[in-house]
């Protein structure tokens, strides 16, 4: 670290030059950070999946509706603890676009279902206690600046509602998470007042969550729930929760995989600029490199003042980069309605860290060892 002021004073050499690596860096990383967070917010029900919870729906197609009833069979089935049923609803809220996630469910069954969704006791009871209750995440509330007491006009246009062009619904609970990965942009609302004023599939169901007593039988326990439908017009497939969220996932694209493509290009352009301007740096220096080792200078710290020229400025750069993207991030969800989770994990920022490290070496090994590796004599008569 003595000598961090002459590699300051290096980069200072060409400003201009050193003042466009250093944005290319940053944009480099903020996009590294950007595309982490769409990451984690498109793999988000997987993540936060429980390990003790299995989703059990249709063979075919998710589409495909499953009787009500199969409720109670599953519950016979040796190592089932608990089941509840969701319907997709697909409410839209004033206009299209307003899009967000909206199911029937029975209220008391899934509030032990999901221990993660944190809702007053009062509020809870409210919602037992009114038909046409409804209850949202904190999330959604902010976005449409609804509060408790409101009344929420949803029109769906897979279950039109009998007598009437939408369903209206009185907001008796707003819910937070026990995690940060917690979607909260949410709407559930009771299951009976649903099935009784829907104009068909009455006694149908979307899907249903399964909570079993031991995690380490989730394959034996999930065989036997689709052993019980098997041969029957409603056969089922049952998966772990992470599955069946991944399942989701998937029909937006491989996420992992374009995540990786994106930031592997954008980061090995980002070594070729870096790289180049160590070498232009250390070809302009040929007589100054050639004078630190007249006066004392060994090889091996030539080699290091160069690698740390090229690694403070990956620092910098995808340090302002980093940042950036936790600030943007950190201040919440620019797209709720295609992003419901939107934050960047620890575990993203010490990755990112690394990469620095790595982008740092990698640039400024080769233009480090041609340093080393110079002749005093060639390099003090390069210029002569």
């Amino acid at each position: 670290m003595k000598f961090l002021h002459l590699v300051w004073c290096n980069l200072k050499r060409k400003k201009l030059r050193t003042a466009l690596t250093l944005l290319s860096i940053l944009v480099a990383f903020l996009l590294f950070g950007f595309l982490c967070a769409m990451g984690e917010s498109l793999t988000a029900g997987v993540t936060m999946a429980g390990a003790d919870r299995l989703v059990t729906r249709h063979k075919i197609s998710l589409i495909m509706l499953l009787p009500e009833n199969y409720q109670a069979r599953m519950l016979r089935v040796p190592g089932v603890a608990a089941v509840m049923h969701q319907t997709w609803f697909n409410g839209i809220y004033q206009d299209p676009k307003n899009f967000f996630a909206n199911m029937p469910v029975e209220p008391s069954a899934f509030h032990a279902m999901f221990p993660e969704i944190l809702l007053p006791d009062d509020q809870l009871k409210a919602w037992k206690a009114n038909r046409t209750g409804a209850i949202v995440g904190r999330s959604l509330a902010e976005r449409f600046g609804w509060k408790i007491g409101d009344r929420i006009p949803l029109k769906s246009p897979i279950w039109p509602r009998a007598g009437a062009d939408v369903w209206e619904f009185d907001l008796v609970g707003i819910f937070d998470g026990a995690s940060k990965g917690t979607d909260l942009s949410r709407l559930f609302f009771r299951y009976d007042y649903f099935d009784e004023a829907r104009t068909g599939g009455k006694g149908q169901v979307g899907w249903y969550t399964v909570r079993i007593a031991n995690p380490q039988h989730a394959p034996e326990v999930a065989a036997k729930i689709d052993a019980e439908f098997a041969n029957s017009p409603y056969e089922t497939k049952t998966e772990p929760e992470g599955a069946f969220a991944q399942g989701f996932a998937q029909q937006i694209a491989d996420v992992g995989s374009i995540l990786m493509a994106i930031l592997s290009a954008v980061f090995f352009t980002i070594l070729l600029v870096a790289g180049n301007t160590m070498a232009q740096s250390v070809r302009e220096r040929t007589e100054e490199i050639g004078v630190l080792k007249a006066i004392g200078f060994s090889n091996v710290g030539v080699l290091m003042l160069v690698l740390m020229e090229s690694l403070v400025l990956a620092a910098l750069g995808g340090g302002l980069g980093l940042g950036l993207a936790w600030l943007v991030t950190a201040k919440g969800i620019p797209l709720p309605s295609f992003l419901p989770v939107f934050y960047l994990l620890p575990r993203d920022i010490f990755i990112g860290l690394g990469l620095m490290a790595v982008l740092g070496v990698t640039a400024g090994l080769l233009p480090a060892l041609q340093a080393m590796r110079l002749q005093i004599a060639v390099a003090l008569r390069r210029n002569g």
